[in-house]
């Protein structure tokens, strides 16, 4: 009887591949991309990086993966150990974080104008973050962010406009007081 070795690479179909070697590059290229992944998914700078190694050991010793597929795939690995690390769910509450201090305690108006995206989408709660992340910003396909997520398309699809509409609140929120706060100086 014979097993099936799927880490192995069959023999003379190498270079179409992904190697460990290639892996370590792909990750060593835009390690900011891959963490900010993490963190975002995780919201968490500890976890961000206990999934962003757990990502490249998996990507490394992994199964094999056609080249042409290897960002995705590491990008797919990191999510896999996201969903593991925080196992979000539907029906989570809502953060009781206050709107104007989504950076530590640090007042909105105080943040540089790029973080105020990051920071409405960290606002979120885990499984509305993880379907925002997923469908909006990585742009994952509704059936396959419902299949990782464990739910119905349904549910995905109605989880995404509630986080749309999150951080569209948020965001125009911010813009609202910066700009009363301008007008008033």
């Amino acid at each position: 009887m014979t097993f099936l070795n799927t880490h192995r690479i069959p023999e003379g179909d190498q270079g179409e591949y992904a190697t460990a070697e290639d892996f370590r590059e792909l990750f060593a290229e835009d390690p900011n991309g891959f963490y900010m992944l993490s963190f975002l998914l995780t919201a968490n700078h500890e976890k961000a990086k206990q999934c962003f190694v757990a990502g490249l050991d998996d990507c490394v010793d992994g199964n094999a993966v056609f080249q042409e597929w290897a960002g995705r795939w590491a990008r797919r690995v990191i999510v896999r150990n996201a969903i593991r690390i925080l196992a979000p769910h539907k029906g989570e509450p809502q953060p009781t974080e206050i709107a104007d201090q989504p950076a530590g305690k640090r007042r909105v108006l105080e943040m540089p104008v790029q973080d105020v995206s990051f920071a409405s989408v960290l606002r979120l709660n885990d499984f509305e973050r993880f379907v925002y992340v997923l469908s909006v910003i990585e742009r994952f396909g509704d059936q396959e962010c419902a299949v990782l997520l464990g739910v119905s398309l349904k549910e995905m699809r109605e989880t995404r406009a509630i986080a749309v509409q999150h951080v569209s609140d948020f965001e125009r929120a911010v813009t609202k007081s910066a700009m009363d706060h301008s007008g008033t100086s």
